[in-house]
């Protein structure tokens, strides 16, 4: 918690007088994926009402890859998506444009006038530090009082700048608004003047090399290294510390899908809850991913059902588990059965 400018009495308190009470946990949400929509596109956005039963999230995108001519029409289109469909399950989340950006003001007062009642999420970019949480933290109080708003709108910050990750911990504790952090690596890239125009996954320039051989002039063996390693770490300890989501960001080549899968993967192992699918092609191996295997929730299950209490020690299949492993099974189960809550042919899989 940021003790700097709040007390934790008056953490959990409104910030306008009529404005919904902030929650005290998260609501439990499947969010394999988030899938991003460009709202100005009206072919596109007239697929949603298959779409939305496909995927977890959907995020209609305001900021980058919209052109500066259509940012209004995207703002309307958002608003329109909205109001013309019903999302039930799936989770309903905009990216803004940046603070500094033109747009961003009316962003914010267009749709929390208009549809901020069906909004789940803001997706706010570019965040340098607490400030930028603390400005829309409050501004959205003083709106969803003003048009009656019955739930907290949450925020979702990504992760895109050098001074970004260095104030991470800051950003996590924010506000009780705080939904979650996303990794933006071809801003954060630039930022840190990294020499790659990829976005996201390895370069195979980011490399260690295998000693050389007997054959001193024979080829050496070069194994690809993963660019955002230390920082998806750095991001999940400050998310999980504070009780927020950590979440992948995109993946831009989509036409290795392989390599997609990769970083999604390395991102699941170290904690995240999820990652952005840019592409209808991509929502399938978030699925994939971002959901426990069936062999390790079965394994987990037994690892439960061994220690009841989770205390104490068990062999199973010549291994040893005991109560941190107890707490790694419990951390696949529990993910397992949020999953089976909405994938049908997953919780047959998983047994549950």
């Amino acid at each position: 918690m940021d003790n700097a400018s709040r007390t934790p009495a008056k953490f959990y308190s409104p910030l306008a007088i009529g404005a919904p009470e902030p929650y005290r946990a998260l609501p439990v949400r499947l969010e394999r994926m988030i899938h991003f929509v460009p709202p100005h596109n009206e072919k596109i956005r007239s697929k949603l009402g298959g779409m939305i039963k496909k995927v977890d999230v959907i995020l209609g995108n305001l900021e980058d890859a919209i052109p500066a001519t259509e940012k209004e029409q995207a703002r309307a289109g958002f608003i329109s998506m909205a109001q013309e469909h019903d999302y039930g399950q799936t989770g309903l989340w905009t990216r803004i444009n940046c603070l500094n950006s033109p747009w961003a003001l009316d962003d914010i007062t267009e749709i929390v006038s208009k549809v901020g009642n069906k909004v789940d999420v803001i997706m706010l970019p570019k965040v340098e530090g607490p400030w930028d949480v603390h400005y829309l933290d409050q501004l959205l109080a003083q709106l969803e009082a003003a048009h009656k708003v019955e739930r907290p709108i949450l925020i979702h910050a990504i992760l895109e700048t050098a001074e970004g990750v260095k104030n991470v911990e800051a950003i996590a504790a924010a506000s009780p608004r705080m939904h979650g952090m996303s990794l933006g690596p071809a801003d954060l890239a630039a930022s840190r003047g990294m020499k790659t125009t990829r976005v996201g996954g390895g370069h195979p320039d980011y490399a260690v090399l295998a000693d050389p051989g007997a054959d001193e002039k024979a080829p050496r063996t070069s194994f690809q290294q993963d660019l955002w390693h230390y920082t998806v770490g750095k991001m999940v300890d400050a998310c999980m510390a504070y009780g927020i989501k950590p979440f992948y960001g995109p993946f831009g080549d989509f036409s290795d899908l392989a390599a997609c899968e990769s970083q999604f993967r390395n991102s699941f192992l170290q904690g995240c809850l999820g990652a952005w699918s840019l592409h209808p092609t991509q929502i399938e191996i978030a699925k994939r991913v971002f959901s426990p295997d069936p062999a390790e929730v079965k394994f987990a299950l037994r690892i439960l059902e061994a220690m009841p209490d989770g205390t104490g020690a068990v062999m199973l299949d010549g291994k040893m588990q005991d109560d941190a492993t107890w707490k790694q099974a419990k951390v696949i189960v529990d993910l397992a059965k949020i999953v089976a809550s909405k994938d049908p042919e997953r919780a047959e899989a998983y047994g549950l």
